[in-house]
């Protein structure tokens, strides 16, 4: 089985789930899992992670640089 690791952290599951959707379109695995312990009862969206298999990181990265409006990149300027 091949190693998951983190390409991103939605705010919520519909983001992680328009992530999902983009790593879809360009071939790439992807699975979700929250990341940060809540209540089951809870009823807030909690943010999630998005994890893709580890030799697809840079792939993955690059898709959703691409695919990503460009109002919603943060830039490091």
């Amino acid at each position: 089985m091949t190693q998951m690791v983190q390409v991103a952290i939605a705010g919520d599951v519909t983001e992680a789930e328009e992530l999902e959707a983009i790593l879809r379109e360009a071939g790439i695995d992807s699975e979700l899992e929250p990341a940060v312990d809540h209540h089951p009862s809870a009823t807030d969206d909690v943010p999630m992670k998005v994890l893709v298999p580890a030799p697809l990181l840079l792939a993955a990265e690059e898709a959703i640089e691409a695919m990503s409006e460009p109002d919603e990149l943060i830039s490091d300027a």
